[in-house]
């Protein structure tokens, strides 16, 4: 059985439609899709990108949706009212343009016009948001956008983000956002780590028992390291949203012309 993958889309549905139609134009509308995470962010319309997942799920397409850091990121601010995660080590608010939130917002009717304005510690602490200017002229303080952003986001969309499991198996692989921690067995694995981790398994060439599939840090384009496949090859930056077909653990990039291998090194 063919498993395709569809690494981070980043509110690109225009390149998820193009990435869903290559893999139907190759396995046809029952393929089985993992989809890696980082649905949202930096992208015009992570609305659209949810839409078209949850519709897929509610007609009964063979999709799994993993969670990814910046779906995380989104939930917690418009359930919790967060807008820092512990693992930024820029310390940036996720309405820093640098990692999206603003866009995302702006998806559900919520766009910011010019730049937001942070408070930032002089001893180098969390940024944080000051004020969100809204196209009607009122300036926003972080509470009121949470306020906004709750009532503007559907509840569907929060069930689904809060639903994603954190990674999905194969016989032979391993799908799942950012990587996991070498030599920790996967029901003990931290979620910090699978939705987050770079330092310890991007340099890491062990056997982790499968081949592990993953998106998260963005390359030039996709790559075999002969124990994982990063597939992401930033789609959040604009690059084109490449999807992959598996038939066991061989890779095939999929493009307009049709099945690219991607062999291991050597």
């Amino acid at each position: 059985m063919t498993i395709y993958a569809v690494p981070d889309i980043h509110g690109y549905s225009d390149e998820l439609d193009r990435a869903l139609r290559l893999i139907g134009e190759d396995g046809g509308r029952d393929a089985r899709i993992v989809f890696l995470g980082d649905y949202t962010d930096r992208g015009p319309d992570s609305r659209g990108v949810l839409d078209r997942l949850i519709a897929g799920r509610s007609e009964g397409r063979d999709w799994i949706c993993l969670m990814g850091n910046h779906d995380r990121m989104f939930l917690r601010f418009a359930t919790e009212g967060q807008e820092n995660d512990r693992n930024i080590r820029s310390r940036l608010s996720w309405l820093n343009a640098r990692l999206g939130g603003t866009q995302t917002l702006g998806s559900y009717g919520l766009a910011a016009t010019g730049t937001p304005a942070f408070l930032h510690p002089a001893n180098g602490g969390w940024e944080t948001l000051a004020s969100y200017g809204l196209g009607t002229g009122e300036q926003l303080t972080g509470q009121e956008l949470i306020a906004r952003a709750r009532t503007a986001i559907p509840e569907p969309h929060l069930q689904f983000l809060s639903d994603l499991p954190l990674w999905h198996e194969e016989p032979g692989l391993l799908f799942v956002h950012a990587g996991l921690r070498p030599g920790v067995p996967l029901d003990e694995q931290d979620e910090d780590d699978l939705i987050w981790i770079r330092d310890g398994f991007l340099d890491d060439d062990t056997d982790h028992g499968r081949l592990v599939v993953h998106g998260h840090t963005a390359l030039d384009a996709p790559t075999h390291f002969g124990n994982r496949i990063d597939l992401d090859a930033g789609a959040g930056y604009g690059n084109p949203l490449i999807p992959a077909a598996f038939d066991g653990t061989d890779c095939f990039l999929l493009t307009e012309t049709g099945r690219v291998p991607l062999p291991p090194p050597g």
